[in-house]
């Protein structure tokens, strides 16, 4: 049971019944309501602004854990295009130097790609930037990774030609120097021993006893062991591929036949004294691209400093051919 309140009333000196009234018992009942409703409105605004639910908490982690992924990711790119970049240097100013071939331009290897919005499917959300720029970057050093693979395919078939060049080059004396009498002449104007009139000798005419060996000067395949050429008697010419074409002379007898390849060094025929000449000798010229030049300059893969001098010596004198 409630209990009764009254008041004082200084009017007529006396205690008064407290009467409460409905009507305003109702709006202090609505005030509390919306005080509370209010009350409890700020509250879940200011948690929900200040205070972070689990499943937020675990977004956040796991948006923290994606952004950190991605600075690493973007730290290996970083670390790929310096890697990259080291052999495209390599690749433009060792290996294409060395085989004598035109470098890529940075043009050609850091295009980009033209055409539509290629990443139109990652725009719209709260990381598009990065995501974009992460893509864009990845397909860059794929494409700088396909033409570095292209350019190093393009080198590795010229280190082979390259490799098939040094080898087929007649690189060597076709003449042992053990076995010489002695350089007789060399590549130049010299005296005709038949006519004694000057004329070019395009060859050199190493002096030896008849049945001495000699050796093709580089790899090749033989493409005449005969003798029906004017004045060369029995002779030999080997293809070497790449323009060049070795011939030697006034043979004795031949130890290959027409189109045997041969390897540098090989055993192909002894000196003799057939056709055009004067002596036992062997008469040696080289033709790059149909054009016959000084096999002078090719003594390099055998012979030492002092023996070049040597043969330089003799060579440049001004005699009598055999020839």
């Amino acid at each position: 049971m409630s209990k009764v309140k009254y008041y004082y009333d200084s009017e007529t000196l006396s205690y008064r019944k407290i009467e409460r009234k409905k009507r305003r018992t109702f709006k202090f009942i609505g005030l509390f309501i919306l005080a509370a409703g209010l009350f409890g409105f700020l509250t879940m605004f200011i948690t929900s602004q200040y205070i972070e639910s689990p499943k937020e908490k675990a977004l956040k982690r796991e948006l923290a854990n994606m952004q950190l992924q991605y600075q690493l990711l973007n730290k290996k790119m970083d670390e790929a295009q310096l890697v990259l970049e080291d052999v495209a240097n390599r690749d433009n100013n060792i290996y294409r130097l060395y085989f004598e071939t035109n470098p890529i331009p940075d043009e050609q290897r850091r295009a980009g790609f033209g055409g539509v919005n290629r990443y139109k499917n990652l725009e719209g959300f709260d990381n598009s930037k990065l995501i974009i720029e992460s893509n864009k970057r990845i397909d860059m050093l794929q494409k700088q990774i396909v033409v570095q693979s292209k350019s190093l395919d393009e080198i590795a078939k010229l280190a082979e030609e390259k490799e098939k060049l040094l080898a087929a080059i007649p690189a060597i004396q076709p003449v042992s120097n053990e076995d010489l009498t002695r350089m007789a002449s060399g590549y130049g104007y010299r005296t005709d021993p038949f006519t004694k009139v000057r004329k070019f000798h395009y060859g050199m005419d190493f002096t030896a006893p008849r049945g001495t060996p000699v050796y093709a000067s580089g790899d090749g395949v033989v493409i005449r062991a005969d003798s029906q050429s004017s004045g060369y008697g029995n002779h030999i010419r080997i293809d070497h591929g790449f323009g060049y074409i070795s011939l030697y002379a006034h043979l004795y007898k031949y130890n290959v036949k027409k189109n045997q390849k041969v390897k540098r060094g090989d055993l192909i025929g002894f000196v003799g004294n057939t056709g055009r000449s004067e002596a036992a000798h062997l008469h040696y010229e080289i033709f790059k691209d149909d054009e016959r030049i000084n096999p002078l300059n090719f003594y390099y893969g055998n012979l030492s400093a002092e023996e070049f001098d040597e043969l330089l010596k003799h060579a440049t004198l001004e005699n009598q051919s055999l020839d």
